[in-house]
């Protein structure tokens, strides 16, 4: 039988003070255990413990994407407003001023596209170094 899938019937009690506790829990906060219990098992067995690590240089990458998305987000809102609107235009004055509109919602999207690519294509100048 695999070792995950043994019973487990014996209980091992430790008590601890608020400062070890403090240390183990930040410890466990490291790692890919879900419980604390598979964590202290690895520990007490003298079995590796798996850390979690992060990636510092996908930060900007990150957040450039994150900044991204929420333009783009607000300029399909701003978009299907404009389509909406297109559908009930009664009169032509209307439709000039949103197409004003449009074009300037255009002008502001690839501007943010353009700087992505530029962000994206400077990160993974970076990574390939």
């Amino acid at each position: 039988m695999e070792e995950g899938k043994q019973k487990r019937t014996k209980w091992v009690n430790v008590r601890l003070t608020e400062e070890e506790f403090a240390e183990i829990s930040e410890q466990f906060s490291r790692t890919t255990d879900r419980k604390i219990s598979d964590f202290a098992r690895r520990k007490l067995l003298g079995k590796p413990v798996r850390i979690l690590s992060r990636d510092a240089s996908t930060d900007a990458l990150t957040e450039q994407l994150a900044g991204l998305r929420t333009e783009l987000s607000r300029l399909g809102a701003n978009y299907n407003q404009a389509v909406k609107k297109l559908n009930s235009l009664a009169r032509i004055k209307d439709f000039e001023q949103w197409l004003l509109t449009y074009e300037l919602d255009r002008r502001r999207l690839i501007t943010h596209i353009e700087q992505a690519a530029r962000s994206i294509t400077e990160l993974s100048q970076k990574w390939s170094r």
